[in-house]
């Protein structure tokens, strides 16, 4: 007899909808560690920073002591100076975003090939994983665990950075708020880059989405197989209609995310302060909505290919 006081055996519980997406995520980051390129070219910004630093209390003091400016060549010596004061820190923030930018090329497109080259890809569709959680675990890298990425090291190398020259102007005798009065407070550092990521991540979707679709198409030589399409219809239309509005798209498709960083556009003032920020330019852009629905359609066409494409 059984005992009728017994509570019958308790039900499974289903396994979240998220969690295949995450685990495919999570493998993705185990095959391919998109954050040792960042890291390794920001701690080798901050060598470069420390091996420079024994000048940097001579530049300070001629910022600090320059008289006004009574010429152009007294306007340019200035500028000159500044430059030398502020450059390293640009310079350590861009080499860690360009880094990120080729990590993220490059991992997208062999992020559907080379599954298909080295004939795994029979081993991942056997698992309960959809095509759709499949290809979007692989944009997700560059669209968002790379940003994450360049934020935290491009937030840690610039504080290392202001942190080492403080100590140094401090030890010479200099005092360090001629440097920090001309750079951003750390938490408008930190809220500016992460909103100037965000619109680049959103901006090259259709980018990431071109070449994923390449990547699921192609049977051999991706990087060609994307770049030869564009640059070859720029050429066409220069040949036979003597204008460039291809090549202008394209241009302003590559560069103008980077108007995040600025104040009124590519090339002018760095973002300084919290209250410079404006997504008015990007949200009334038709480019910027138009580049969203071109990448969900390539996003989407890329779920199609993988299930009909065979291994190479």
């Amino acid at each position: 007899m059984t005992d009728a006081a017994t509570p019958p055996a308790a039900a499974t519980p289903a396994p979240a909808r998220t969690r295949p997406f995450y685990w495919s995520v999570r493998r993705e980051l185990w095959e391919h560690r998109v954050y040792l390129a960042p890291a390794i070219v920001g701690a080798i910004a901050l060598v470069g920073f420390l091996l420079g630093l024994h000048g940097l209390p001579d530049t300070v003091q001629a910022v600090a002591h320059a008289p006004n400016p009574a010429t152009h060549a007294d306007v340019a010596r200035q500028r000159g100076q500044l430059f030398v004061m502020l450059a390293p820190f640009g310079f350590g923030a861009g080499a860690v975003l360009l880094t990120a930018l080729i990590v993220g090329i490059f991992y997208s497109l062999g992020s559907l090939h080379n599954e298909r080259r080295d004939r795994s890809v029979l081993f991942w569709k056997s698992l309960p994983v959809s095509d759709r959680t499949t290809v979007l675990s692989k944009a997700f890298i560059p669209l968002a665990v790379l940003p994450v990425v360049v934020l935290a090291v491009v937030v840690t190398v610039l504080a290392i950075m202001v942190g080492l020259a403080s100590v140094v102007l401090t030890s010479s005798g200099v005092a360090p708020e001629t440097l920090l009065s001309r750079l951003p407070t750390f938490g408008a550092m930190t809220l500016g880059v992460a909103y100037a990521l965000v619109i680049l991540s959103l901006w090259y979707a259709p980018i990431v989405g071109w070449l994923m679709l390449v990547s699921v198409w192609a049977r051999r030589m991706t990087f060609l197989w994307a770049v030869a399409p564009p640059f070859g219809l720029c050429l066409l239309e220069m040949l036979a209609l003597r204008t460039v509005h291809v090549w202008n798209f394209l241009h302003e498709r590559l560069i103008g995310g980077f108007a995040a960083y600025t104040v009124g556009g590519l090339g002018k003032a760095p973002l300084h302060d919290l209250s410079q920020i404006d997504v008015t330019p990007f949200l009334t852009d038709p480019g910027f909505w138009g580049g969203l629905v071109f990448a969900a359609v390539a996003f989407e066409a890329c779920v199609r290919l993988r299930r009909r494409r065979e291994p190479i």
